[in-house]
């Protein structure tokens, strides 16, 4: 899934290669794709891109005509930049292509998604605060004004483990299920350690680990093609996704924890006091 620096790299890509042109054809190609229908997604054809924002794992299109066309690309969605679009509409149901935007100088984007669920999402809205998601987010942990203070405050009456507390969207926005294993990694906390329990010194290092993760994740993303982003996500990160290999800082085999649709990766020594953690779904599976 991609997560605050992924979708932070796709804003600045579309920044480069949308503002000042004109938006020739939206072209859908999986009806399950729109999820507003007033205004209609042909309403953002004619306009001129006026900006592109990130709003936690969303993309904002804004449009001199006041609409915007917000994008969230979920689970296995994923946004792939053409210098020159085929020719013709696309063809309904064929193949993981879920929407293309087409300008006037014949380059584009495609909207693709793997997979047999689909929950990529397109909004034509007046207003991003009037996409479900958006209205609901968090801070932005990247936001100048997003201080140890204010991390101290949100967590302070969480009763959640601090893996759910990071990856819920209305608490802290753009954190996802890679990046909060990175940040717990960092900061050297178990996933299952309980929010509301960190003492200041813990808060402490919790947030730098979240400012210092997320910013070199951003960093590393910044100026890469978009085609190439899913490979450098993956080759900087060092306990996600990496079950079985041995942790980058101490050696030790990192483990990893079941659940019904994911899964989570951390290093005992570094994170649990070298004891492994229960993963109940494969317990279920031993009885």
């Amino acid at each position: 899934m991609p997560e605050l620096p992924e979708v932070e790299a796709l804003t600045d890509l579309l920044t480069e290669h949308l503002v000042g042109l004109r938006v020739a054809r939206v072209l859908p190609a999986a009806v399950s794709v729109l999820k507003t229908y007033d205004p209609p997604v042909t309403a953002f054809e004619g306009v001129r891109v006026t900006g592109v924002r990130r709003h936690g794992k969303f993309l904002d299109l804004a449009a001199d005509s006041g609409l915007h066309l917000v994008i969230h690309l979920a689970r296995a969605g994923w946004l792939q930049w053409r210098d020159r679009l085929p020719d013709g509409r696309p063809k309904p149901g064929k193949g993981p292509l879920a929407l293309r935007v087409a300008l006037e100088t014949g380059e584009g984007f495609d909207l693709t998604e793997a997979g047999t669920q689909k929950r990529l999402a397109v909004y034509v809205v007046r207003d991003p605060a009037q996409v479900p998601g958006i209205a609901r987010l968090g801070p932005d942990p990247l936001a100048a004004d997003f201080d140890e203070a204010r991390l101290a405050a949100l967590l302070k009456d969480e009763r959640r483990r601090l893996k759910g507390a990071l990856r819920d969207q209305s608490l802290i926005a753009g954190v996802g299920n890679a990046y909060s294993d990175e940040i717990l990694h960092a900061a050297r906390m178990s996933p299952f350690k309980l929010a509301a329990s960190l003492t200041p010194e813990e808060t402490h290092h919790l947030y730098e680990a979240l400012r210092g993760t997320l910013t070199d994740a951003v960093e590393r993303s910044r100026g890469v093609a978009a085609g190439r982003l899913k490979s450098e996500k993956k080759s900087g990160l060092r306990v996600h996704g990496r079950t079985g290999e041995p942790c980058p800082v101490c050696g030790d085999t990192i483990r990893e924890v079941s659940f019904s649709d994911s899964s989570l990766q951390y290093c005992p020594t570094c994170q649990t006091g070298g004891k492994p953690l229960a993963d109940r779904r494969l317990s279920r599976l031993l009885k």
